[in-house]
């Protein structure tokens, strides 16, 4: 059964004012389908971005049978389904259910959790996060209070290489040396046991409710907190059982070196249920924070020697396409809008180059994104996918580009980026600069590659 969505936000408050939020948000779920112009949209939560060679089947059948035949990968390494129909959703919860792929039906909107997409395959950082979100993920589904978490609330877990700890996490974990963890919420650091990093997490989302209630706003995400009512993230510790210590920023997290192996330190299976609790402390002063790692995406090809790198051109992969990724041990989507693929050797590169996926660092494509656009978007004011041409060879090694066809950007990527906004008369802004559609190709290269 499709769940109503709910109305038009509440408008953005004026700086210095707390956002104040009278309703749940309004993000599509598996369950909860979306309205738009080109029909349904149902968007699967992948935590870790991580499918079973099963799960790559039923979702390309998915996409097949139910909707338009493609799937999009958000900048979260989640999975959208695009095209549906209106009473399609029984039908794709029974697929999704039975390929494991909704553990929790009353969780699957929090079940957002980014983790470093490399990680164990190439030896580089310094833990196997991809454990820990195995571990975070099933700690979510099993804790009641967590379905109250919103469907934007994101945990962010970073081997220490530094990609994916820049993305904006509500809870960041950091992988650091000698088996531990620096978790990051709200400005603040506190270090822990690598062991424990699935259940600080968890606790910390804890302290951020129990923040969100007192506070009275309902808020969505940390950052939207008010000021005075940040999250008690060491109370919820100390009673969820997790020793920590504040971060030393003498020695902050930064990306691991190459030499570094992974941290072979076994992950707990399960541990105790978390409440979280009303009671709240005076702040203590806020101590120095370690600065977040910072480092770069993994580029396409050979990653490690068993398994390879690839980017979905605009970030939509048709049904065949993802066939193409098999036969695999498994296959991670990424926030960059590509495929991890383990078990695939160097071997393996030409036929999914031929199969129209990015498997080349200097393709053209890389770093170029778009947002849905027209058809499907009714706020859109352009056919975005069709107007954005990627670059010059070259050229990826300059700032990323995203074209959006409105004034929200949607999926617009992290940090310092090219943007190509369509505008009322059927032309566009470049980083604000008027720019004929015809005259795109070049305005958008030079924008890219110019220091700013």
């Amino acid at each position: 059964m499709l769940a109503a969505m709910p109305p038009t936000p509440t408008p953005t408050p004026d700086p210095g004012e707390p956002r104040i939020r009278d309703r749940g948000d309004a993000c599509p779920g598996a369950l909860r389908l979306h309205s738009a112009d080109d029909g349904r949209l149902a968007r699967l939560r992948l935590p870790a971005g991580r499918l079973t060679a099963r799960q790559v089947e039923v979702l390309a059948v998915a996409a097949e049978t139910l909707g338009d035949g493609r799937i999009s990968i958000t900048s979260r390494g989640n999975a959208e389904l695009r095209g549906l129909a209106d009473d399609c959703g029984a039908r794709l919860a029974e697929l999704l259910a039975g390929a494991g792929l909704l553990p929790s039906p009353t969780h699957e909107r929090v079940r957002n959790i980014v983790a470093s997409p490399a990680a164990g395959l190439d030896g580089l950082g310094a833990a196997d996060v991809q454990l820990w979100a195995r571990e975070l993920d099933a700690l979510l589904c099993a804790t009641p209070w967590a379905a109250a978490l919103s469907g934007r609330f994101l945990f962010v877990l970073d081997d220490g290489r530094g990609d994916v700890a820049g993305l904006g996490g509500d809870v960041t974990l950091v992988a650091v040396r000698g088996g531990a963890a620096l978790l990051y919420v709200g400005g603040r650091a506190l270090r822990v046991a690598a062991a424990d990093a699935a259940r600080a997490a968890l606790a910390a989302a804890g302290a951020f409710l129990t923040a969100a209630r007192e506070a009275g706003t309902g808020a969505w995400r940390v950052r939207e907190l008010p000021e005075g009512h940040e999250p008690d993230v060491p109370t919820a510790l100390t009673e969820a059982g997790v020793p920590a210590e504040p971060a030393d920023p003498a020695d902050p997290a930064k990306p691991t070196d190459p030499a570094d192996p992974a941290d072979p330190a076994a992950v707990r299976a399960h541990v105790r249920t978390l409440e979280p609790t009303p009671a709240r402390k005076p702040e203590p002063p806020q101590a120095p924070v370690p600065p977040l790692p910072q480092g770069s995406p993994p580029p396409p090809g050979p990653l490690g020697s068993a398994a390879v790198c690839l980017l979905a051109p605009l970030g939509r992969l048709t049904a065949a396409q993802l066939r193409a990724l098999l036969p695999a041990d498994e296959v991670r989507f990424t926030p960059w809008r590509g495929v991890v693929v383990a078990g695939a050797g160097t071997e393996r590169l030409p036929a999914l180059d031929a199969a129209g996926l990015v498997t080349r660092p200097d393709s053209p494509w890389v770093g170029v994104s778009a947002c849905t656009g027209r058809p499907g978007c009714a706020k859109s004011l352009a056919d975005v996918r069709a107007d954005a041409t990627p670059g010059p060879v070259g050229a990826a090694h300059g700032l990323p580009v995203h074209f959006s066809g409105c004034e929200r950007r949607c999926g617009h990527p992290h940090g310092r980026w090219t943007d190509v906004l369509a505008t009322p008369g059927g032309d566009y802004l470049v980083d604000g600069v008027p720019t004929p559609r015809t005259a795109l190709p070049e305005a958008v290269t030079t924008a890219r590659t110019t220091t700013r």
